[in-house]
This record gives C-alpha cells, structure tokens and sequence, in this order.
C-alpha cells in the first residue's frame, strides 16, 4: 500500500509541476526536456542495475521488510512517478482537451487532476491486490531470480527509452 500512495503522490506531483508551468518549459525546452529526461533514464538503470545486483532475497526476508527499505521504495517510486517528463508533458497535452473555454478553468482541472489520481490510485490498488495473490507463486528463489532478471531488464529498457525520448513537436 505504500507504492499506491506513492504512484498517488508522484501523479499528483507531475500534475501540479503541470500546471505550475514545468510541462510548458519541457515541451517548448529541448535542454531541460534532455535533462529531466537523462535525469529519470539514468535513474530507472541505476534501480535496474540495483534490482539485478540484489540477486534471490529469502521470502522470509521480503515479507519482513525494515520500514526504512519500504520509505526507500516509496521514495523511489515517487521520485520515478513524479519526474517522469513524458507524464508531465502529457498532463500539459492531455488536460486542455477537456477543457470548456469560458468555464472556471480552475475547477475544471482540478475535476480532471482528482479523476486522474483516482484512477492512477485504482490501478496501483489493481496491481497490489494482483501481487498479494501471487506472492505464494513467486516466493521460490527460481521464481525471484526471474523476477529480478525481468524486472531488472524492463527498468534498464525503460531507463534507455527515456534516454532515446525525443521532445514532442
């Protein structure tokens, strides 16, 4: 439940950094587009990097993790929700569609902001109630080691990704 409030959180900041103007400033800037852009790729391979050099942790271990390893995972998963800049240029490309010209602006977005964190804290909740359910399947260290491989290389391909991102036109 912690990386649910952190998804939470990260949407809600990648909103408001949004509409604070950051989304404007990536999409007109290609040098802090490429900075907040390299920023999140290196990130997302260091974590990738990390999770593969973790190697099999007991289940045993997992299921008792110290609470300063779960702030650390929240703060990680804020970090790459929040300063994600393709999810902040979205919120810019994405919001102002649904906007009434003429209407309170204001109250609109924040409608629209609410609704997406609402659905952002639905699916989060999704993937939970999905990971509980498989936790019993992927507890062997066969399965770990799998999971940390894959994970590991959907970070690293994500962090790549990010560093390839062109700035939209």
């Amino acid at each position: 439940m912690p990386l649910v409030a952190a998804v939470a959180l990260g949407d809600s900041t990648a909103l408001a950094l949004s509409l604070l103007g950051l989304g404007a400033l990536l999409a007109s800037s290609a040098l802090w587009f490429t900075v907040v852009k390299s920023t999140g790729g290196l990130y997302l391979i260091y974590l990738g990097v990390r999770l593969l050099r973790h190697g099999v942790a007991s289940a045993e271990i997992a299921a008792a993790a110290a609470p300063g390893s779960r702030w650390r995972l929240f703060a990680n998963t804020w970090l790459v929700t929040a300063l994600n800049p393709k999810g902040i240029v979205f919120f810019v490309a994405f919001l102002p569609q649904f906007i009434t010209p003429g209407a309170n602006v204001t109250r609109q977005l924040w409608i629209l902001a609410v609704t997406f964190v609402l659905m952002a804290i639905v699916n989060a909740t999704l993937y939970t109630v999905f990971a509980a359910a498989a936790q019993r399947l992927l507890s062997s260290p066969r399965a770990q080691r799998g999971f940390n491989l894959a994970g590991s290389s959907l970070l690293c391909i994500a962090g790549i990704w990010a560093l390839l991102a062109r700035r939209p036109a």
